[in-house]
């Protein structure tokens, strides 16, 4: 399975725009254009998965840097981003400790971030 990062896209680009032309390279699962949560428009980019890694490549290899509804976009693999990190932070007096939770005379601080897990766009 390989997932492919599209960036660039036209903001009137679809689900199924992006799917019918990434088609063209191989057997896509899955492919989705990221949405603002709160207006519903396109941010830009998307995301294509194909069951097969030679499919990818060759729509790396097709696609990059090419003209796609009037723009050009940029297409690449996309990064696993794991679950992502959490992080340390201050605290009310004494020692802060990182995880939250109480430490040494004071409160600790802390937080942890988001950050996409698999099929988390």
């Amino acid at each position: 399975m390989a997932k492919l990062f599209i960036g660039g896209l036209a903001w009137g680009t679809d689900d199924d725009t992006l799917r019918q032309k990434f088609e063209e390279y191989g057997a896509v699962e899955e492919a989705i254009v990221v949405k603002d949560r709160s207006t519903g428009r396109s941010r830009g980019f998307g995301f294509v998965r194909y069951s097969s890694e030679a499919d990818a490549d060759a729509a790396i290899d097709a696609m990059n840097n090419q003209e796609f509804d009037g723009r050009t976009i940029r297409v690449d693999k996309a990064s696993d981003r794991g679950g992502g990190g959490g992080g340390g932070g201050g605290g009310y007096g004494g020692r802060g400790g990182g995880g939250g939770g109480y430490n040494q005379g004071g409160y600790g601080g802390g937080g942890g971030g988001g950050g996409w897990g698999e099929g988390g766009y």
